[in-house]
């Protein structure tokens, strides 16, 4: 009869043990079978905590018993102890009659039997925990009593392995999942956006104020400026950093499909709708979608974009069930809106909805002083990428400086990447940027670049063959204080050869 139950408690212990991986409350539900189908009224578990080396108590059967959280054995200490020291089993006839017994729990009937075991992983390995349990009655089948429990031990013993896994990977996920959030802040930080003119530096203000917030942001500017770079920065320098960031280019998808895109379908809802399909804003919930060419989308989808901009909520494609999402928006746009607007484009009230927050990212032309950090950074980037040494010389920074990027940033990498293909040295000079195709000779000097400090005009050597004539004169210029005739003499040139020479060269001559 006994071995029956015996069995039938095991059986119950092992569906317990299989059902949760909260090994506080499956002890307890393990404590609780036992107590009402193995024959055993009281039980303890103790496991071992790995800092500290000591048993706390893990699960109790009595839940009148005294509060255990904070209840703990070091080895040897108490029956407990004793047991986790020498890892074998002890089978006390009477528990009273045992001196170490110390009853800190107020739990154990000393007039009863007692039996503990160790809680092992493995058959040879030292105990990680103890079972201790009271049989109901003092008899003779003690032994058999004993070994039952050494078998739900072992069980337990599998638990405690499994647990200790399952936290273990969680812990690395963790600390994965926060050193890839520390990286992509750094990465996406805004002291990784090259920038030092007033401009931008206006624009990483602006961009770190917002990001506090979850205003909706506009980014205005031509394309190739970087809108993205700072729509990046602003969200994982955000509070919604850990949530996604979705990317949706409206300009890429006709209407029916953008509205699937950003706001899912149910299945069935059109033809090869074979399964329903979550859109962009429900995989943004909690974090930021970031609308890209947002002046593109026709005038029949800003009425239903709106909505969920002014409400939140939208329905799936095909779907009757109101959805609702928290997502912050960041839209960017190379159009004239104000103008869409008048025109009847655009509509008014989402022009209003959208631009919240605008932030205006400066053409390259218009901070020309980024150009060498720019170019050096493209560089060392190409250079990972064609896993070999690249560098890049003064005189081709100063050949940049010279033309206006009217495809900005984008046009600028895209120079850099023809320059390191055209270099079989690794050194991208002067020589190597006049085979890129930049047209220079038909531009005019960028807005405002009399002189070039980011490369030290003022201190070339005017001997230096590397220099090309106007890189000469407008260095000569700055080294005289743009005073045409002691430039002249630095050049060994008459006051007429230098004014030609800034006539044809298309130097514009800085006033004081």
């Amino acid at each position: 009869m006994l071995l029956e139950s015996q069995l039938a408690a095991l059986f119950d212990v092992s569906r317990v043990l299989n059902r949760s991986l909260e090994l506080r409350d499956t002890l307890r539900e393990v404590l609780r079978t036992l107590h009402d189908h193995g024959r055993m009224c009281m039980g303890m578990i103790s496991l071992l905590d790995e800092n500290s080396g000591e048993l706390l108590v893990g699960a109790l059967h009595d839940n009148d018993a005294a509060p255990f959280e904070k209840i703990r054995y070091r080895p040897g200490e108490g029956i407990n102890g004793r047991i986790l020291e020498t890892n074998q089993r002890w089978i006390l006839p009477r528990l009273g009659d045992e001196p170490s017994f110390l009853d800190r729990l107020n739990l154990f009937d000393p007039k009863l039997p007692l039996i503990g075991v160790p809680i092992r992983i493995g058959a040879d390995d030292n105990a990680v925990g103890v079972f201790v349990t009271q049989p109901p009655v003092a008899d003779g089948l003690l032994e058999q009593r004993a070994r039952f429990a050494e078998m739900v031990a072992n069980l337990i013993g599998q638990a405690v392995l499994l647990s200790r896994s399952v936290e273990a990977e969680r812990r690395a996920l963790c600390e994965e999942r926060d050193t890839l959030r520390r990286h992509l802040k750094g990465t996406h930080g805004f002291d990784n956006i090259i920038g030092h003119t007033e401009r931008m530096r206006m624009v990483f203000d602006q961009a770190r104020q917002v990001a506090k917030w979850s205003t909706t942001v506009l980014l205005r500017g031509e394309s190739g400026t970087g809108k993205e770079l700072i729509a990046n920065a602003i969200h994982y320098n955000s509070p919604r950093a850990r949530g996604a960031l979705i990317k949706l280019n409206c300009a890429a998808l006709p209407d029916n499909l953008l509205e699937s895109e950003l706001f899912g379908h149910e299945k069935g809802a059109f033809t090869g709708a074979l399964s329903q399909r979550k859109g962009r804003f429900e995989q943004a919930d909690g974090g930021t979608l970031f609308l890209d060419e947002i002046g593109e989308i026709t005038p029949a989808f800003q009425a239903k974009l709106l909505r969920v901009l002014q409400e939140g909520e939208f329905e799936r494609v095909g779907g009757g069930r109101t959805m609702k999402v928290d997502v912050r928006v960041i839209a960017a746009t190379n159009r004239n809106l104000e103008q869409e607007v008048k025109d009847g484009i655009f509509r008014e009230d989402l022009y209003y909805r959208l631009n919240v927050m605008p932030i205006v990212m400066p053409a390259l032309r218009e901070r020309i002083e980024d150009v060498p950090d720019l170019a050096r950074h493209l560089v060392e980037k190409i250079a990972k990428q064609q896993a070999r040494e690249l560098k890049i010389t003064d005189s081709a920074l100063r050949v940049l400086m010279r033309y206006d990027w009217p495809g900005n940033v984008r046009e600028l990498e895209n120079c850099m990447e023809r320059a390191a293909v055209m270099s079989e040295s690794g050194t991208i000079d002067r020589d190597v940027i006049n085979l890129t195709g930049l047209d220079l000779g038909a531009l005019p000097e960028p807005a405002g670049s009399y002189a070039q400090p980011a490369v030290a005009t003022a201190n070339i050597d005017l001997d230096d063959p590397e220099i090309d004539e106007r890189e000469r004169v407008i260095a000569a210029l700055e080294q005289a204080g743009w005073v045409q005739a002691k430039a002249a003499r630095l050049l060994k040139m008459t006051p007429r050869q230098i004014a030609y020479r800034i006539q044809t060269l298309n130097i514009r001559v800085k006033q004081f």
